[in-house]
């Protein structure tokens, strides 16, 4: 099973949704494209927060200096990106992929990370409570079936707001996953006990 996790918007909880589900699973890891941060990175940060010693968390097929969106950091690096040279990991394992950033990132002047979708992975939605998240969570969900994209699922990130919750979810009928509160942190512990409460709900998207 390949899992894309993709956000409503920068900083919403990819990265530990991503950990979350790889550890739930005891799957590989991959983010095609990192913008910055390159010596505590997300992959960094996923190594940090995993348990199980059978995830393989695969280099970035690119790894670019400036904390910027990815066509312009790129620039910065004087390159282009091509998305010919954005190549899936051979795993037998579970792979989970993070995106960067929401769904329309650029990568360049005509790619952007909803391009890096491939028809086998099984998208998951993260949703993080914000004035506009509802906007932006319908607008990410109706643009992926719009690209005949099947969204297999809705993780919450942040406090409930259960009216904002039941409304995305009466609307667009996507599964949920489960909610990741507004922890005082996050470190392995945390993140196995989430892993345990998300299993049978991401096992299912398997079948």
């Amino acid at each position: 099973m390949k899992i894309f996790i993709t956000g409503i918007s920068t900083d919403v909880g990819k990265t530990i949704a991503s950990a979350i589900v790889a550890e739930s699973l005891e799957a590989d890891y991959w983010k095609p494209i990192q913008a910055g941060d390159l010596s505590q990175s997300d992959s960094h940060k996923i190594k940090s927060y995993l348990s199980n010693s059978k995830t393989t968390i695969h280099p970035n097929s690119y790894a670019l200096n400036t904390p910027a969106s990815p066509h312009f950091a790129a620039e910065m690096d004087g390159f282009v990106i091509d998305i010919q040279k954005i190549t899936e990991p051979q795993t037998q394992n579970h792979l989970v992929i993070e995106g960067a950033g929401g769904l329309f990132v650029p990568l360049n002047q005509t790619e952007t990370i909803a391009d890096l979708i491939k028809p086998d992975y099984k998208v998951v939605v993260v949703s993080r409570h914000y004035l506009g998240s509802i906007n932006h969570t319908l607008l990410t969900i109706e643009a992926l079936q719009h690209r005949n994209i099947k969204v297999a699922g809705i993780i919450f990130s942040g406090d409930e707001n259960q009216a904002t919750e039941s409304l995305i979810l009466n609307k667009t009928e996507i599964p949920f996953l489960g909610r990741i509160e507004q922890e005082p942190y996050f470190d392995k512990s945390v993140i196995s006990e989430y892993a345990d409460l998300f299993r049978e709900n991401l096992l299912n998207l398997d079948q």
